[in-house]
């Protein structure tokens, strides 16, 4: 663990208003650094500088002392309010399953490493761990308590989920993220920051990627937007504060919007499955919604917030955030009829969705989406996902296979429903959600300290879902879903 959290670039210390991340003599060096399966055979490299960069450039190649290969792009943005530019790199036709190093050119850059995406199809047992909620720590950042009561502690990383995923490195292959990054939104939470919302705001997002860096450098990291995106303020007042280039999902979009990918096409021989890929590859609109293949496992990201009817986040909205569209009408619904169509089953077995916020949950009806779950669960229950990502709600829970509020009655022995999983409790500003009342086939939650899942993909048949304490390591929770997967393209 010592020799990942010792990283270049680790910020341990919370971003104030008035004590941004110290600016580099050299403006090229490459700080926030994150690496994203773009495409079969390729991964994207992002990172940000402190200048404009003409050509991104990254080196890579399969032994840390040889880098013989160069990728560079024209992909170096930022907005209005900004310090950084947030820049793009796609490194292609790499070996599936293949140890590579790279350095981003700079004068101030070291050598890093990542392991190429699994081709897909390949059977060999791989684990993904899903991390929802996660915000920046520190002064400006979360605590070890539910939200009623928040003391002071030390900004130690280790004692967080980015420290639980950097001593368990070896053990995972990939990071789902599906929304709520930094909190730099809560800025107001803090005293300090009042009469500087703008340059708080900034500072904490600067310090959370730095944070982050360690993982999503070393591990695709792979983004979906949460309502924390959405804009830079949570309370109306503070509004006048908040500038413009950072409404909106903003931030979010400048970030990854290069770095992640859009459909694969199709690895199957069905032509119908290879039509729908192509049609699912040009609705494709990341980072908002947009599919990959790794393995056993077919994911889909998509987005809870805009760009379906009565979106939250969206023009109709209940949260009056007034964001979006990012698509056409219709786009997203349409993206994820063609993408689920597409997916053989003896190819990639396991469907596996994520987005922000969840349909099934604990604690009341304000802890579920109703729009959300009558603009997407009939699509996932017709062809068959087998297992829906979510957070959101600031804590873990798990559920048996359920559909329209009916338990599946096979459980976790192939069921036709989809398994439904929180993996909220990651830690930030606004505390862990207590568990609050129980709702129709819970079957754990965890609301003691900060958590995560990991989602084992073992065989064709049979999928792992644990859940770990942050802290400490510990497992809470263990099961696994048998799917029989007899059908080579499922429509119930």
């Amino acid at each position: 663990m010592a020799s990942l959290l010792a990283l270049p670039l680790v910020a341990i210390t919370g971003a104030l208003a008035f004590s941004y991340p110290q600016i580099p003599a050299d403006r090229t060096t490459p700080f926030q650094q994150r690496i994203a399966v773009k495409g079969a055979n390729s991964i994207s490299v992002g990172w940000n500088t402190f200048q404009k960069l003409d050509q991104p450039c990254v080196q890579f190649g399969i032994s840390s002392s040889s880098l013989t290969a160069q990728s560079c792009s024209t992909d170096s943005y930022t907005y209005a309010s900004s310090r950084t530019w947030s820049n793009a790199v796609t490194l292609s036709g790499l070996q599936p399953a293949t140890t590579y190093f790279y350095k981003i050119v700079s004068t101030n850059s070291t050598v890093q490493s990542f392991f190429s995406p699994r081709a897909a199809g390949d059977d060999t047992p791989f684990n993904m761990d899903v991390v929802v909620d996660l915000g920046v720590y520190g002064p400006d950042g979360f605590t070890t308590t539910k939200r009623d009561t928040i003391p002071q502690i030390e900004p130690a990383l280790e004692h967080s989920t980015i420290g639980s995923l950097a001593r368990t490195y070896k053990d995972y292959e990939l990071v789902i993220h599906p929304g709520d990054f930094a909190y730099a939104d809560d800025w107001f939470l803090k005293p300090q920051n009042l009469l500087d919302g703008k340059d708080a705001y900034s500072a904490i997002l600067e310090t959370f990627y730095n944070q982050l860096a360690p993982i999503s450098a070393l591990k695709p990291y792979m983004a979906g937007p949460g309502n924390h995106e959405a804009a830079c303020e949570e309370i109306n007042y503070t509004s006048g504060l908040c500038p413009q280039g950072q409404k909106n999902f903003t931030d979010f979009r400048n970030r990854f919007n290069q770095t992640l990918g859009t459909a694969f096409l199709s690895s199957s021989n069905d032509s119908s499955a290879q039509h729908s890929a192509v049609i699912a590859k040009a609705l494709a609109n990341p980072p908002f919604w947009y599919s990959f293949e790794y393995g056993q496992a077919h994911v889909v990201m998509f987005n809870t917030e805009t760009d379906f009817p009565k979106a939250p986040d969206g023009k109709d909205g209940s949260a009056n955030l007034n964001a979006g569209p990012f698509g056409a009408t219709g786009q997203q619904l349409a993206f994820l009829e063609a993408d689920l169509s597409s997916v053989d089953r003896t190819v990639t077995p396991w469907l596996i969705v994520a987005a922000h916020r969840p349909w099934y949950s604990t604690g009341g009806k304000g802890n579920v989406c109703a729009p959300c779950q009558a603009a997407f669960e009939p699509l996932f229950y017709k062809y068959g996902v087998d297992l829906a990502l979510f957070g959101h709600v600031h804590n873990s829970q798990r559920f048996s296979p359920i559909y329209n509020g009916t338990v599946d009655p096979a459980g976790l022995n192939n069921p036709k429903a989809p398994m439904y999983v929180v993996a909220g409790g990651a830690g930030n500003i606004e505390g862990l959600s207590e568990a609050g009342a129980n709702a129709t086939g819970n079957v754990f939650t965890y609301d003691g300290d900060f958590s995560y899942a990991r989602v084992k993909v073992m065989d064709a048949n049979n999928l792992g879902v644990e859940f770990y304490n942050s802290r400490n390591d510990t497992l809470l929770d263990s099961s696994v879903l048998y799917k029989a997967h007899a059908e080579q393209f499922v429509v119930q």
